[in-house]
């Protein structure tokens, strides 16, 4: 019954009509709980709240099917909207963002010319660029224009996502560039395959990577909600004599804040993926089909309103 839930919400986040509807009806029914707002000033409240409590942030704008100049070159102005508000406001935050709003499908040049305006602007700011990991038709071309990238700045690093039978392979062929991953488990729906069908596959591949990617010294951002990922991690760090300047937990806004700030309190560094803006109708559902519960949250929500 889970697996189907999940496959439902996961078909629904990529249906374009109820985007648009989305987009024209707000924050309503619960996607609030997620997303802190449709503007940057909405954001940046949230992100000082958040600092406030001792959390780092990293801030997304977001954006999907994308699939003209126009809308890219738009998306990219959002970015360095928020880069610009991080600096301005003396944020302790990230930037994040999706290489499909900015050109990726549309062509290699587009997208080349959007990252690079980004990523000087965020140099010039002393602000971190990660660029999200989408589905796997576009991981081995993320990864591509990723290497470019980090060959001309140091402040940029992506995701790697523990369910892709390729990730170990990957963190092997990244390991020359010393960089800053993300490791997630993965929230697409893939095909077996490409991607381990079983949540404990899943779990055990996930520690595989953390393992390996730490001990090829290199920074680390575990994102997950998961107690027994994020004890492995206490323990291996531990185990291995790894600095706590070397990892960082993630976690999502909105999910397991208690835990979030219990994790800064014990001294380890914790950020929170803050995203916003109108179109997070596909992120929403994605949620949703993650947890069970967060749609009895949002049930609940419907029938009080």
């Amino acid at each position: 019954m889970e697996q189907l839930m999940r496959d439902f919400f996961l078909f629904l986040s990529k249906n374009k009509t109820l985007t648009k509807l989305a987009k024209q009806y707000g924050l309503r029914f619960g996607a609030s709980r997620f997303v802190a707002g449709e503007t940057i000033d909405e954001a940046v409240r949230v992100i000082r709240q958040l600092n406030e409590k001792g959390l780092a942030v990293t801030v997304d704008y977001l954006g999907e099917f994308v699939d003209n100049e126009r809308e890219a070159n738009e998306m990219a102005r959002h970015c360095l909207e928020a880069i610009e508000a991080i600096s301005r406001e003396k944020l302790n935050s990230q930037l994040s963002l999706k290489m499909t709003s900015m050109g990726l499908d549309i062509s290699d040049d587009l997208v080349m010319r959007n990252m690079r305006r980004i990523l000087e602007a965020a140099k010039q700011r002393g602000v971190f660029v990660t660029i999200d990991m989408e589905d796997y038709s576009r991981c081995q071309k993320t990864l591509d224009i990723f290497k470019r990238l980090k060959t001309e700045y140091d402040n940029v690093g992506t995701v790697l996502q523990a369910y892709l039978y390729r990730t170990e392979k990957d963190i092997d062929d990244l390991k020359s560039y010393r960089p800053n991953l993300r490791l997630v488990k993965g929230a697409y729906k893939e095909s077996p395959e490409v991607a381990f069908p079983d949540k404990k596959d899943v779990d055990e591949n996930f520690k595989k990577i953390i393992k390996q990617h730490l001990l090829n010294g290199n920074y680390t951002a575990v994102a997950t909600h998961d107690d027994a990922i994020i004890e492995y991690t206490k323990q291996l760090v531990k185990e291995y004599n790894i600095p706590n300047s070397q990892f960082e937990f993630q976690m999502l806004y909105g999910i397991r804040p208690e835990r979030q700030i219990e994790l800064a309190r014990e001294g380890y560094t914790m950020r929170v993926y803050v995203p916003y803006g109108t179109d997070w109708y596909g992120y929403f559902m994605r949620r949703l089909a993650e947890r069970p519960a967060n749609v009895a949250f949002v049930l609940k929500g419907m029938i009080r309103k």
